[in-house]
């Protein structure tokens, strides 16, 4: 089992430089095969299709991002709002696979740029609701829902201001970015002005 697992992270890791380094569209499963030194129905026995692959290689990368995450709040001594500022500035997962993330903004990859949202979605949401509950527990917030709390803020966000999803124009986005901060705050009941460093953030990006 452990060898079957070893060698599918193998496969992952290979694939992923390849899309990287030489793009998704121009690269084979025959490359990924040579780079590893494997029979062709090795990999076949792991991933049916490159798309299959290329849908792994996201959610391993989410994965892992996700990983990273969790280890960077956990026994954090930093209150609830501090937390949430670290999660954000670590959850981009676009600075190290930016290749891989273009990819998804091409129309034929539309679906798994929509699995890849989802996969960040409920993946990190647990991550903030957490925090949020901390928050909460610590005077900072108010909610009582604070996993749907996470889920609307954070889907809000990465629709509205994903560029892959729709052609927002640069007006459609300075007015979200400016209303974010404030929505936040009413939504956890947070203090005025709390969440100001999210609509800096977001014009960095």
């Amino acid at each position: 089992m452990t060898k079957l697992v070893n060698r599918r992270e193998e496969i992952l890791k290979v694939a992923r430089n390849l899309f990287l380094t030489k793009d998704y569209e121009k690269t084979t499963m025959a490359d990924i095969m040579d780079a590893l030194e494997i029979a062709k129905g090795t990999i076949y026995h792991y991933f049916k299709s490159k798309e299959a692959l290329f849908e792994a290689v996201i959610e391993d990368i989410v994965e892992k991002k996700v990983k990273q995450m969790a280890a960077l709040i956990k026994n954090s001594p930093k209150n609830a709002l501090e937390k949430i500022q670290l999660l954000v500035n670590a959850g981009n997962i676009s600075q190290e696979n930016e290749k891989i993330v273009e990819q998804l903004h091409t129309p034929a990859n539309d679906v798994l740029h929509s699995r890849l949202l989802a996969a960040i979605l409920m993946k990190q949401a647990p991550l903030y609701a957490e925090i949020i509950q901390q928050g909460c527990d610590e005077g900072i917030f108010k909610t009582k829902n604070p996993l749907e709390c996470a889920e609307f803020i954070l889907s809000a966000i990465q629709f509205l201001t994903d560029m892959g999803i729709y052609p927002w124009t640069k007006e459609d986005l300075q007015r979200r970015i400016q209303a974010f901060p404030t929505l936040i705050e009413q939504m956890l009941q947070a203090l005025s002005g709390s969440f100001q460093f999210l609509k800096d953030k977001l014009e960095q990006n």
